[in-house]
C-alpha cells in the first residue's frame, strides 16, 4: 500500500497545469487556464484549470477534482494506479507502508522484451510466419512482436548484461530445475502483455518449432495475473472509452489483425475464459461488450460462460460466433472488412444467446428432452434480475413452442427461494440506486435506515453497506427502469419507507405477548412518537 504521507508529498510536488497539459491543450484565461472538456463533447471551452487552487472544474458537465482525480478519470485508472502514473510522470519516488514487500523491479522484463524484439528482426522463420498471417510491419512494431531463442541464449543474455536473475525468476522469465536455470519461453514468437496502466508485466508465446503447447503465457507472478488482464487493452482503451464498445476475442493474432483493419477496440483474454476478475476492467468507461469467439465446441462453451457472466452483471452487448473455421484474423487477411463491420454491428444479446445455447443441447422432438430443456432454461432465468423474467419467459415459450404459463409454474416449483416479479419493490430499489449514484448519501442515511426496514430487498441493502462497490449491485445501478432520485425525492421515499416500517412494528408490538406491560408501553410510546415525527416530515434516527 502506498504510504499516505508519500501521496501528500507527491501532491505538493506536482502542478495541475503541468499534469493536464500533457493530455489537453490548455490556453491561458486570466488567472486560470481553459480547454474543451475531454469528458463530454463541446465546442466552447468550459473546462477550467486553476493553478492557484490546484483543481479543475468543467462548467458544462460538472466534473472536477485534483491532478490525481483527472488522471483517474482520463486514463480510467484506479486511485493507486493514478498515483503511481503521476509519480512516474514526475520522476517522484513513492514509499510503501509494507516495507517487507518492496516494489518489484521490472528492469529485467523490459530488457528481455527489447532482446526478444531484436531477435525477431534477425530470425527469418519467425518473420515469415508472422507475414504469412497477414501482419504488417507497422503492426509488428505497434505490438512489439518478438522472438525468444533457445534457453541457453536467453540465460546467456541475462548473465552477460548483468541483469538480476532473481528478478528474472520472480517475473516468470526463467525458472530453475534439476539441471539448473532454464528459460520459460523457448523458440517462440513473443507477444508482450501490459497492465492497465501501461506497465509490461508478462508475455504470451507461440511456438514455431513444434513444441507440444502451441501457446503459453507467463506464469502467475506478483505483477502478472492472466485472469485480471486483457491482451491489447493498453493500446485499445482510448478507443474503447470513445466508442463505448469493446470487442473480446480469443487470441493475440485476432487482436493484432483487427487493429490492423481499424477495429482498434479489440482485446483478448489470455488463454482463459472471461471471469468475474475481468469485470472491473470491462466496467471502465461502461462500454458495450462484444464477445467474438470461434464456432468450435471450445469457442461455443466459452461464449456461453461469458454470456452467463455478462447476463448476471447486466452488461450490454452480445455474442458473435465465427462459423466454418474462420476467425477474425482470417477474415481480415482475406479482406472481408465490410463483412466484419456487419457482423460486429449485430451481436446476439447475451441472455437470448444463453437461452439458445441451453436449448440447443436437446432434441426438442423428444418430450423428455424438451422437459429437460425447460428445466435448464428455468434454472438460468432464475439467476437473472427479476425484471427480465416476464420478457424472457415469453422468449423461452416461443423457442420451446410451449405455453408461457409453464415457465412460471416451473419457476415457482423449482426455485421457491428466488425473487419473483411480484416481490420486487420499486421504491426500495430506487433508494438503493440513489445511494449507489451518490455514495456520500450512504453515511447520511445509515443513521435513519436499518436493513430490517427493507421488506423485499434487505439482502441488497446489506450488500450495499458491506461493500458499496460490490458487482452484485450493478443490476440495480444500471437499471434504467429505476428512477434517479434527487436528494429531496430520496428523503421523501425514505419517509415512506420509515412510515411503513414503524406502522408494521407497532402492530407487531401490540400483539407480541413476550414483552412485560412496562416494556410494551415504553416501546409503543416510542414507536408512536416516531410515527408522529415522520408525519411532520422529519427524518428520525433508528432507535429501536
Amino acid at each position: 500500500m502506498i504510504n499516505k504521507d508519500s501521496i501528500e508529498n507527491l501532491k505538493n510536488h506536482i502542478d495541475i497545469v503541468d499534469t493536464i497539459s500533457q493530455f489537453l491543450q490548455l490556453k491561458k484565461s486570466g488567472a486560470n487556464f481553459k480547454a474543451c472538456c475531454p469528458f463530454h463533447g463541446e465546442s466552447t471551452p468550459s473546462f477550467v484549470v486553476s493553478p492557484a487552487k490546484q483543481i479543475y472544474h468543467c462548467f458544462g458537465c460538472g466534473v472536477g477534482g485534483d491532478s490525481i482525480k483527472f488522471v483517474m478519470e482520463y486514463e480510467k485508472l484506479s486511485y493507486p494506479e493514478a498515483v503511481e502514473k503521476l509519480a512516474s510522470m514526475n520522476n517522484f519516488s513513492l514509499t510503501y507502508d509494507d516495507t517487507k514487500e518492496k516494489k518489484q523491479d521490472t528492469k529485467v522484463i523490459q530488457e528481455i522484451n527489447k532482446y526478444y524484439q531484436k531477435n525477431f528482426v534477425d530470425n527469418n522463420v519467425a518473420k515469415e510466419y508472422i507475414k504469412s498471417r497477414g501482419i504488417f510491419e507497422s503492426s509488428i512494431e505497434k505490438f512489439e512482436i518478438g522472438y525468444a531463442p533457445t534457453s541457453a541464449e536467453t540465460i546467456n543474455f541475462l548473465k552477460s548484461n548483468f541483469l538480476n536473475l532473481a528478478d528474472a525468476k520472480e517475473l516468470g522469465i526463467i525458472d530453475s530445475g534439476a539441471n539448473g536455470l532454464y528459460a520459460r519461453f523457448i523458440e517462440r514468437i513473443t507477444f508482450p502483455i501490459y497492465s492497465l496502466n501501461g506497465s509490461l508485466v508478462g508475455f504470451g508465446g507461440r511456438t514455431i518449432t513444434g513444441h507440444s503447447a502451441k501457446y503459453i503465457n507467463s506464469p502467475q507472478t506478483k505483477i502478472f495475473n492472466k485472469s485480471r488482464l486483457l491482451y491489447g487493452y493498453n493500446l485499445s482503451k482510448d478507443k474503447i472509452y470513445k466508442r463505448k464498445e469493446i470487442i473480446i476475442t480469443e487470441g493475440y493474432l485476432d487482436v493484432i489483425m483487427l487493429h490492423q483493419a481499424g477495429f482498434d477496440n479489440a482485446v483478448a483474454t489470455l488463454g482463459t475464459a472471461l471471469t468475474k476478475d475481468h469485470l472491473p476492467i470491462l466496467k471502465r468507461g461502461e462500454p458495450k461488450v462484444i464477445v467474438a469467439y470461434d464456432g468450435d465446441n471450445a469457442g461455443l462453451n466459452a461464449a456461453f460462460k461469458a454470456s452467463q457472466l455478462m447476463s448476471h452483471n447486466d452488461f450490454e452487448g452480445g455474442v458473435i460466433i465465427f462459423e466454418r473455421g474462420f476467425d477474425p484474423a482470417d477474415m481480415v487477411k482475406d479482406g472481408k472488412i465490410e463483412e466484419l463491420n456487419r457482423i460486429f454491428s449485430k451481436p446476439k444479446p447475451f441472455i437470448p444467446f444463453s437461452i439458445d445455447h441451453i436449448i440447443s443441447q436437446y432434441d426438442l422432438n423428444d418430450p423428455q428432452n424438451k422437459q429437460k430443456a425447460l428445466h435448464d432454461v428455468n434454472e438460468f432465468l432464475n439467476t437473472l434480475n427479476p425484471i427480465y423474467h416476464d420478457e424472457y419467459s415469453r422468449y423461452i415459450a416461443q423457442k420451446l413452442n410451449i405455453r408461457e404459463n409453464l415457465i412460471k409454474v416451473q419457476k415457482s416449483i423449482n426455485r421457491n427461494n428466488n425473487v419473483e416479479l411480484s416481490k420486487v419493490d420499486i421504491g426500495e430499489l430506487c433508494i438503493i440506486k440513489a445511494i449507489l449514484n451518490d455514495k456520500q448519501r450512504l453515511s447520511r442515511v445509515l443513521d435513519v435506515i436499518d436493513s430490517s426496514m427493507f421488506e423485499y430487498h434487505k439482502n441488497e441493502f446489506e450488500i450495499l453497506i458491506t461493500d458499496i462497490n460490490d458487482v452484485r449491485l450493478n443490476a440495480i445501478l444500471l437499471n434504467e427502469k429505476l428512477e434517479d432520485y434527487s436528494d429531496e425525492r430520496l428523503n421523501a421515499e425514505i419517509l415512506i419507507l420509515l412510515g411503513k416500517f414503524y406502522s408494521n412494528k407497532l402492530n407487531e408490538v401490540l400483539y407480541d405477548k413476550t414483552y412485560t406491560f412496562n416494556e410494551k408501553s415504553s416501546l409503543i410510546r416510542k414507536i408512536k412518537d416516531n410515527i408522529a415525527m415522520l408525519k411532520s416530515g422529519k427524518l428520525i434516527s433508528y432507535n429501536l
